[in-house]
């Protein structure tokens, strides 16, 4: 029967009669020797001081055994944070236990004992362990407001990804070429054929290493480093002592408008390959569901994709570095890109559908991702004014505050000085002036010898308030 609103949520079981339903009724096994102390919560990794954590990505081709094995791997995977899922979110519905990491951990050794489940022992136990940890992850950003709630993977439609620890792979350095080596992964005979494009930090040991497969059918390992990043020289305005400033307004018309006028032009890959994108749809439908035919379209489409998210990520890292290394403090919008992408609830649905695929072929969120950790790494600062300062509709010129435009306006006259602006440039200039305001509001509030710091967010700030 459902509960009136005004009754309370039935409390969680606790205690002895929590541990008799773990032990009779889920079948979580009790806890060993080992497992006798409180368990501390996970914490980060520790790293050295001056030192980032970096992520390179390599491809490597298994053979036919290592395709095989890890194919198993990412089923396992799969299948035990399905598993687990189902063991907590049953265990609350049913019983008002609480399941976490420790007991989900206890349950997989469970698993591996019955005969049914047997194969699992084929795979790592760290790379299981770690799927649990996934999910573990998932439902404290549930809990915390960041995330919904966890979900079945499928097979199919959930990203194949194996993460090794520190224990789960072993790494032997190359003595003639320092940043490479050999890979091996547990439960293989043989060590990874990687197409080292580039070195690794000379006599660093990966942290973790993150083996994906996409939609492609290509493999790739991830390896996670700690590596000392060499801040850039300072860039100053000409003939001055002020740090050189760029204002950035995204936008779909340009993908980034700087305020000296620059503009960068939109890819729209989506739309450059969207006729063969289309045509490749519209012959897959025609294939016989389950056959080898349908099966070599689909993997046709799934490379176009692949090729497609390549040329993006390729044009957004060397965009964002471009303007990282030419300038000391960078300038954007705090833009919530979900917020953005929500369904029209009225009319207008088509039109909207077509605005969120631009959105999402513009990458905006990847792009505010690399130019966030970039700073970080070379010593820039990146300023990130408040969503709601007007910035399209205020006169750079005198700063009056005109009314709403649509999006369709590219530009406009100012009613108060005559001013004639282009939308994006003038947004732009608002944003650099806006974000170099905070930014010496910062810098006259910190001691002296104290620097910058590499992220100032004006919601976070008490005079980020926005101007009027």
């Amino acid at each position: 029967m459902m509960e009136s609103a005004g009754e309370s949520q039935p409390k969680a079981v606790r205690g002895e009669e929590a541990e008799r339903i773990k032990r009779g009724v889920l079948g979580i096994h009790e806890r060993g020797a080992r497992h006798a102390r409180k368990t501390a919560p996970l914490r980060p990794h520790s790293k050295e001081q001056g030192t980032h954590l970096r992520l390179y990505r390599f491809r490597f081709y298994p053979t036919e055994e290592q395709a095989e094995q890890l194919g198993r791997t990412f089923g396992a995977c799969r299948w035990v944070y399905n598993e687990g899922l189902a063991l907590r979110s049953g265990a609350w519905e049913r019983h008002r236990v609480k399941v976490g990491f420790p007991e989900t951990c206890r349950a997989l050794t469970g698993w591996k004992q019955v005969e049914e489940t047997a194969w699992l022992g084929e795979v790592s136990s760290t790379v299981l362990q770690q799927s649990l940890r996934h999910l573990d992850q998932a439902y404290q950003r549930f809990f915390k407001g960041q995330g919904r709630y966890p979900r079945r993977k499928k097979k199919g439609r959930s990203r194949d990804v194996a993460v090794y620890v520190r224990t789960g792979f072993r790494w032997v350095e190359d003595a003639e070429r320092p940043g490479t080596g050999l890979i091996k992964l547990a439960k293989q005979s043989e060590p990874l054929d990687v197409r080292w494009s580039r070195a690794l930090p000379a006599g660093t040991v990966p942290v973790r290493l993150t083996v994906t497969r996409d939609r492609a059918g290509r493999y790739f390992v991830s390896t996670l480093v700690e590596e000392r990043m060499a801040a850039l020289p300072a860039v100053f305005v000409s003939g001055s002592r002020e740090p050189k400033a760029v204002g950035l307004d995204l936008g779909l018309a340009s993908l980034v408008t700087l305020d000296d006028g620059t503009k960068v032009d939109h890819p729209r890959l989506l739309r450059r390959y969207g006729q063969k994108l289309a045509r490749l749809q519209r012959e897959l439908h025609k294939k016989v569901r389950g056959s080898r035919n349908r099966d070599k379209v689909r993997q046709r489409i799934a490379r176009l994709y692949a090729l497609i998210g390549d040329v993006r990520r390729d044009m957004l890292d060397k965009l964002t570095t471009r303007l990282v290394r030419e300038n000391q403090v960078l300038v954007v919008e705090d833009l919530s890109v979900v917020t953005l992408l929500r369904a029209a609830r009225d009319g207008g649905r088509r039109r909207k559908a077509k605005l969120n695929e631009a959105i999402l072929d513009a990458g905006w969120g990847e792009l505010l991702r690399l130019l966030r950790y970039k700073c970080e790494w070379y010593g820039r600062t990146l300023v990130i004014v408040d969503r709601f300062f007007p910035s399209t509709r205020r006169c750079s010129a005198c700063h009056a505050k005109g009314p709403s435009m649509d999006l369709s306006v590219r530009s406009w006259v100012c009613a108060e000085c005559g001013a004639v602006h282009d939308q994006d440039v003038n947004a732009a200039v608002n944003i650099r002036e806006e974000g170099m305001r905070l930014y010496w509001l910062v810098a006259a509030g910190l001691p002296p010898g104290r620097k910058v710091p590499a992220v100032i967010r004006a919601s976070e700030l008490e005079g980020g308030s926005p101007a009027a």
